[in-house]
């Protein structure tokens, strides 16, 4: 991975974090948010600068022109750094875009999949590198050469205090951002086991310039500082969609219900990556409209702001927007509103007032680029929720293998799937495996309600009644967890009935 000096913003988020969570019985994991430096991302931009790479050098930190002059007199003195830096730049104007954001952003992606100086090993094979950064991945050799003969470590060296003195600076800031986003959402403390958020600063990009990415559970931002500061906005949103991303992804069958929304967003001027996937579609409106709820103004500056959301094409930031004025005076953090939020979106009625939405002619584009390699989690679940079950157990499998996702979700995932399969004894066993190893407690209750209705099926009360009772102590606070269980210990569990042509037959659902 890059080679970087890590600022952990986790021990100030904590103490109001927990705050807003202090209902939460049990301990979680912590999330790992930090603000960083790295010399992977320092030479690549670098090296574009040497090639011609200047805009906004004026609003830039001035470290950034201090840096430059010295490539510049390192080249100047040494015919190898010379040549190298010829070389380089041929590459660099061949594959130059029209949009100079896009010529930063392309080689960030880059840096982002590439290791430690002076290898600056690729991190992931060739075909799972991101489109983008694929393109320009030939400049690697050229790189290495550069760095070496243009002696960028020994800069690097001489400037690091000027980073980490950018990123002390902004730290602080940074925190207590995220400190009132937690409180605001009422977020438990943790629950990003095994997933990460890294800011990166990086004062020789444009200031205007705020990159973000995320590869599987990793989350990666870019931010350059203007006047020593860096965006807030910019690294709240990014902040928002590593909460929500996952929480939208993993319901799958709520997506598939909500898909028709996506004709109503044919003709709006948002992404094409938001027309095609309504689960990115309904995070950005949700995004958009916490942050339209949160901003400065009037209440109905606020509301206009929402509404201006839904003219670029996220026509459900208003009714998100109205679920959080309810959700500002509920006690009920996030985590348990959500998905109340997602089962009552009217899909008739949402498309009705998009109907009547005279779409803007351009939007903003969003913040946060979502990379080639999706998480194999979220696939399954919706390739299960399609009934294609034999892909959703092989993604799956894969994901529990890949190591980089919460492995009692991955089980809990395999069991349901199992389920469908109408295969008792494996959904046992994977269910018994969600329990042994999450750390997650929603995963854990239904683990043990699911379990409960397997031994009921089995004529084995006693353990079921066990269960039942097990996922009441697990400590998820969510009143539909907790209607199951008492459900289940009221009466045994039992088939659902369905008629047909005036018989009545019993089967199996998930």
């Amino acid at each position: 991975m890059l080679r970087r000096s890590s600022i952990s913003l986790i021990g100030a988020c904590l103490v109001l974090a927990s705050l807003a969570s202090a209902q939460e019985p049990t301990a979680q994991p912590t999330a790992k948010v930090t603000l960083d430096v790295s010399e992977t991302l320092f030479s690549v931009i670098t090296a574009m600068n040497s090639c011609g790479y200047d805009q906004e050098l004026s609003a830039s930190d001035p470290v950034r022109l201090r840096i430059r002059a010295e490539v510049s007199k390192k080249v100047e003195d040494s015919p190898s750094a010379r040549y190298a830096e010829r070389d380089l730049c041929a590459f660099y104007h061949d594959h130059q875009q029209p949009d100079y954001s896009r010529d930063l952003s392309q080689y960030l992606s880059l840096a982002l999949n590439l290791g430690a100086p002076p290898a600056f090993a690729a991190n992931v094979k060739e075909a799972d590198m991101p489109p983008d950064a694929a393109y320009v991945l030939g400049v690697q050799p050229l790189l290495q050469r550069f760095y070496i003969d243009a002696d960028l470590h020994s800069i690097w060296l001489r400037h690091n205090k000027d980073y980490e003195a950018l990123a002390d600076r902004n730290r602080e800031a940074v925190s207590k951002m995220l400190m009132a986003t937690d409180v605001y959402l009422k977020l438990p403390v943790g629950g990003y086991s095994g997933r990460s958020l890294s800011i990166f600063l990086e004062p020789m990009a444009a200031p205007s310039q705020t990159n973000a990415r995320n590869y599987d559970t990793n989350y990666f931002m870019v931010v350059s500082p203007e006047q020593g500061e860096v965006g807030l906005d910019q690294i709240r949103h990014t902040y928002l969609h590593f909460i929500l991303d996952p929480m939208t992804m993993k319901r799958g069958t709520t997506m598939k219900r909500l898909a028709p929304l996506l004709n109503s967003v044919k003709t709006a001027p948002i992404d094409e990556s938001f027309k095609s996937d309504v689960t990115l579609l309904l995070t950005e409106s949700l995004i958009r409209a916490i942050e339209a709820r949160t901003s400065k103004g009037s209440e109905l500056e606020r509301e206009q702001k929402a509404e201006m959301d839904a003219r670029e094409g996220f026509i459900l930031a208003p009714y998100f927007y109205d679920q959080l004025v309810k959700f500002e005076k509920d006690p009920v953090g996030l985590n348990d509103a959500y998905g109340d939020w997602l089962y009552y979106i009217d899909v008739a009625k949402e498309q009705s007032r998009a109907s009547h939405i005279q779409f803007a002619a351009s939007s903003a584009p969003d913040v946060l680029r979502p990379a080639k390699r999706a998480n194999p989690l979220a696939e399954a679940e919706l390739s299960l929720s399609s009934g294609d079950l034999v892909r959703a157990r092989d993604l799956a499998q894969r994901a529990l293998d890949s190591h980089q996702v919460e492995p009692g979700r991955a089980y809990f995932l395999l069991a349901r799937i199992s389920t469908s399969a109408k295969d008792p004894e494996g959904a046992q066993k994977y269910f018994e495996k969600a329990i042994e190893v999450s750390r997650e407690s929603r995963v854990v209750a239904w683990s043990h309600i699911y379990l409960g209705r397997i031994y009921d099926l089995k004529s084995e009360r006693e353990t079921a009644l066990q269960h039942y009772h097990a996922a009441l102590q697990t400590g998820d606070s969510s009143a539909y967890t907790k209607a199951a269980a008492e459900r289940g210990l009221k009466e045994p569990y039992q088939l659902p009935v369905r008629k047909i042509e005036g018989t009545q037959t019993q089967e199996k659902t998930n």
